[in-house]
């Protein structure tokens, strides 16, 4: 698989860029792109590391056949049912006290 990332640690840590009258801060920039370059390197870690375990799941799922799914059984008690056994219930349990 291709690479998303398209600059290497190195390319950012040797970039250079050319000074003018009012340039910038050449040491805020460079603590800058030291912290990028932590991101860059952490990213491409985790990267790395979805990549290989996306694969083992990929090899994994290719070895194990898959499993026909059964359906789910469609049973015949509706909102209605199931009202009336509760109703039926509550009667059960608390008579006639219920309905005073």
């Amino acid at each position: 698989m291709e690479k998303i990332t398209q600059l290497s640690t190195k390319d950012i840590l040797d970039k250079e860029f050319k000074t003018s009258i009012r340039g910038y801060n050449q040491e805020e920039v460079d603590k800058f792109l030291d912290l990028i370059i932590k991101d860059y390197e952490a990213m491409q870690q985790r990267i790395d590391q979805l990549e290989q375990e996306n694969n083992k799941l990929k090899t994994t799922a290719i070895k194990q056949p898959e499993k026909p799914v059964r359906p789910t059984q469609v049973t015949g008690n509706t909102n209605y049912d199931i009202l009336k056994r509760l109703s039926n219930l509550e009667k059960h349990v608390f008579g006639s006290k219920l309905f005073d």
